[in-house]
């Protein structure tokens, strides 16, 4: 995809996340690697809601801006990702509700953050790690990201929100959601002891569709 195809993307899809009320505000950035192994990011204080493709941030393949406005505070964020992921693409991070709110409960485990509560949230999303709380921009969550030395493509940051990357900004999209609706799902049956996939379903799930999840990461 060309470099302005994927400009109109971002901001497409950016516009699509925000109306859903999937990240208020000017809360939330996206990424997405071009040809060069530079890319594009959302600006600082800017809304997904109403993106200008012109404005975009255009970064090196180091992160250092070339051109367009300011990028986002979380671009060390987005670099571990790309950094430890070799597979990534792209990058999407929000503050969606439920996702924020999964996020700090005391009873989540690091290493799977959900349990497999769905198929399709194993199939978009593998498992889900938790990582501690940093002020928004912090450089040290690039470390904590690193950390898990991908192995994940979906992580929680706590009290803070989802950030999951995807070999194309469409795919990162549809897991951040599936990631959402999860969170809903947990929190909806949370004390109701529900039935989640059995170990043999997951192992079923992994083989059929060639996922690798972490280990551990649904025992």
């Amino acid at each position: 995809m060309s470099e302005t195809k994927l400009r109109e993307e971002i901001c497409r899809l950016g516009r699509s996340l925000f109306e859903r009320g999937l990240t208020p505000g000017s809360s939330g950035n996206i990424s997405v690697k071009v040809y060069d192994g530079g890319w594009l990011v959302t600006p600082t204080n800017a809304s997904l809601g109403s993106l200008d493709p012109a404005r975009l941030s255009r970064l090196d393949a180091s992160g250092r801006l070339l051109f367009g406005d300011a990028p986002t505070k979380e671009v060390p964020l987005h670099t571990a990702l790309y950094q430890t992921r070799n597979a990534a693409r792209a990058v999407v991070h929000l503050h969606s509700t439920h996702s924020v709110a999964l996020s700090m409960l005391p009873e989540i485990d690091p290493r799977a953050a959900l349990p497999p509560m769905t198929a399709y949230y194993v199939m978009k999303c593998g498992a889900t790690a938790l990582v501690p709380y940093y002020r928004p921009g912090d450089p040290a969550v690039a470390d904590a990201i690193k950390g898990l030395a991908g192995r994940y493509s979906s992580v929680l940051l706590a009290n803070h929100g989802p950030v999951v990357s995807g070999d194309t900004l469409e795919a990162a999209v549809f897991a951040i959601e599936e990631l959402e609706e999860t969170a809903k799902l947990y929190l909806l049956l949370r004390g109701l002891n529900p039935r989640y996939l059995s170990p043999e379903q997951v192992k079923d799930l992994t083989k059929v569709f060639g996922l690798a999840l972490p280990e551990h990461a649904h025992d």
